[in-house]
């Protein structure tokens, strides 16, 4: 096969791997290996089983065909195995084509086609985006749950001292007290153990407010806020490297045009003065 053959077979998948009716298809297929993943988990008959079977190892060499179209279109090659869901859509691949149904292997090759429905983050951008985000903010989340932590640790302390002898399977120790204190944060019920405190301790009630206050509308809002702003970074910096114009410069844009028109304005202007 000479060099201009290769380049037209990759033009030709390049093509192929950008044709919207081909991510659809991809979407489609994925979505229905989770069907047949699914189907798998019901107590069907033997015959039926078999045809599923049939349809994994089609839906596989399917995947297989579709890792193929994007290797060969990429231009890079040499950093095809450099991206992350690259690598994992091709160990998912890799690892469903062996055959472990019938060996000390099967429960992993069960999980490994479980992962497959991941594939639909790797093959819509938008979701990249949203997981890629939830990965950056976990380090500044990571300061968040630790806040959350001291507090859960506090009120759990407090709860386990003074309603350990009103209810002491919710807070018996402080481990319990927190396991409650999450079913509060949760709103699970969290009436009953106020008002099982309140008929002991009638101001109870504020330590329950406070404590959904600061956990459930707080800190949710700061989880809120660090992921909103991650994912708005992450945004632009798709568009930008899609070529696409960000706000700052389409207001630099902007000025540059308006600039121009009030220049161009002065020199209409100054036209007739100058014929007077």
């Amino acid at each position: 096969m000479n060099p201009m053959t290769i380049t037209e077979l990759q033009n030709r998948f390049q093509i192929l791997k950008s044709n919207k009716l081909f991510e659809l298809t991809v979407i489609a297929v994925i979505l229905f290996s989770a069907l047949v993943i699914g189907a798998k988990t019901y107590n069907l008959p033997p015959a039926l089983l078999s045809f599923i079977s049939v349809l994994d190892v089609a839906i596989t060499l399917f995947f297989l065909f579709e890792i193929c179209i994007r290797f060969i279109a990429d231009e890079d090659k040499k950093r095809f195995f450099r991206k992350g869901w690259n690598i994992f859509d091709t160990i998912i691949v890799v690892v469903s084509l062996i055959p472990v149904e019938d060996s000390e292997m099967a429960l992993v090759g069960r999980l490994i086609r479980i992962f497959r429905v991941l594939r639909m983050v790797s093959v819509v951008p938008e979701l990249r985006i949203l997981l890629g985000s939830l990965v950056k903010a976990l380090p500044q989340l990571g300061y968040v749950v630790l806040l959350m932590f001291i507090i859960f640790y506090i009120y759990a302390a407090i709860g386990a001292t003074f309603f350990v002898q009103i209810n002491s399977e919710l807070w018996g120790d402080i481990s319990i007290a927190m396991l409650t204190l999450f079913r509060v944060m949760t709103f699970e019920d969290w009436t009953d153990v106020m008002y099982e405190t309140m008929a002991v301790y009638p101001l109870s009630w504020v330590f329950y407010l406070s404590f959904i206050f600061l956990t459930t509308f707080a800190f949710l809002n700061m989880v809120i806020g660090i992921v909103v702003n991650v994912m708005e970074t992450e945004n632009a910096d798709a568009r930008a490297e899609a070529g696409e114009p960000t706000m700052a410069e389409l207001s630099v844009q902007i000025a540059e045009l308006k600039a121009l028109l009030v220049t161009q304005q002065e020199k209409n202007d100054q036209v007739p003065e100058q014929q007077k």
